[in-house]
């Protein structure tokens, strides 16, 4: 899990860095709502230094509360999986891969957000704009201190009225690519049950820490 685990830090601190707009900012646009996150992250983290330092644990339910409602988890569990796991698998399974895959996002983001330092972000136009379309992607550049910058692409499709995150990419490593090859040899199988048990025991090794 290890390159996701690293795409994912990288990709986090671009969402936490920028804090330029309010979190009452309307959903209607893809990277105001980004940035709306990331403000009630950074507040959440700001509030809680020194609980977190003692209790690293405490980030889970912060990635739990602001990030995964941001998230369409229905839409991400279908496209990692190979379209005949998926189909072939019974309605409770779904279910249970989808609690595991979302502890596992919630396990990635707060080991993110344990080491999030002050880096900044400079996010880009969406090009032709976001009007009429129902998937965006929205381009973004860490600046960091202490190397040259690294790009994020945050792919997004509106759900109802709200835009939802379903993948980002690090320097154009995908989170779901990352993620099907962690998990290769279960989904070349197409056992759902071996799948959901590998997750539910790497979850499980990874409940007592953030990292």
């Amino acid at each position: 899990m290890s390159k996701m685990k690293k795409g994912f830090y990288l990709a986090l601190v671009t969402l936490f860095a920028s804090a330029m707009m309010s979190v009452s900012i309307a959903a209607s646009d893809p990277v105001n709502m980004l940035n709306s996150v990331a403000n009630q992250l950074i507040a959440k983290l700001k509030a809680n230094q020194t609980t977190i330092k003692t209790n690293p644990s405490l980030v889970y339910s912060f990635a739990n509360q602001i990030v995964v409602p941001h998230a369409d988890i229905d839409v991400m569990a279908k496209k990692v999986l190979p379209p005949q796991i998926w189909n072939g698998a019974t309605a409770e399974q779904r279910s249970r891969f989808k609690r595991e895959f979302t502890t596992l996002l919630v396990h990635t983001y707060a080991s993110a957000l344990a080491n999030y330092t002050d880096q900044t972000v400079k996010f880009f136009p969406i090009r032709g704009g976001y009007q009429g379309r129902s998937t965006v992607q929205v381009s973004s550049e860490i600046e960091r201190p202490d190397g040259p910058p690294v790009s994020v692409s945050y792919s997004l499709l509106m759900a109802g009225s709200q835009w939802k995150l379903y993948d980002m990419s690090v320097e154009g490593v995908s989170m779901l690519e990352s993620f099907r090859s962690q998990f290769a040899d279960q989904l070349s199988r197409g056992d759902m049950e071996s799948v959901i048990k590998l997750l539910g025991s790497h979850n499980s090794s990874n409940s007592g820490s953030s990292d």
